[in-house]
């Protein structure tokens, strides 16, 4: 299998993963510590809106990833599928440096490895 289908695979199921978490957090799951800066166990109705909204651009960012990998159609064009996988990088590259300074410990510690292994992930996508 090549590489990049390979890192399409593993970031689609990584963002599956973290798509189960913010469902939970929706439901109620005393976990807010490791998500939206760690400030609530249980997460106020706003948050779980973002939650929400964190899903459904899960979905999203996983489709960019496969249809770069040529697993799936492309986003409006093979051109907008590229663009869209290195603004994906550069997010998550972001991503690294907001969850690193996080005032929740457990956030830092579980959150900025997960985005550093998505953003080399996109970045072996960009790349290829």
């Amino acid at each position: 299998m090549p590489i990049v289908q390979v890192a399409a695979i593993a970031a689609s199921a990584l963002l599956a993963a973290l798509a189960v978490f913010q469902a939970a957090l929706i439901a109620g799951a005393p976990l807010g510590r490791f998500a939206w800066g760690g400030q609530h166990d249980v997460l106020p109705a706003k948050l779980r809106i973002g939650s929400a909204t964190s899903i459904a651009l899960y979905v999203l960012i996983a489709y960019v990833a496969l249809a770069k990998a040529g697993v799936a159609p492309p986003l409006v064009s093979e051109g907008f599928t590229d663009v869209a996988c290195w603004v994906l990088t550069g997010y998550f590259a972001l991503g690294i440096v907001l969850n690193g300074i996080s005032r929740s410990k457990p956030e830092r510690l579980v959150m900025t490895p997960t985005v550093a292994v998505l953003t080399a992930l996109y970045l072996v996508l960009s790349l290829n």
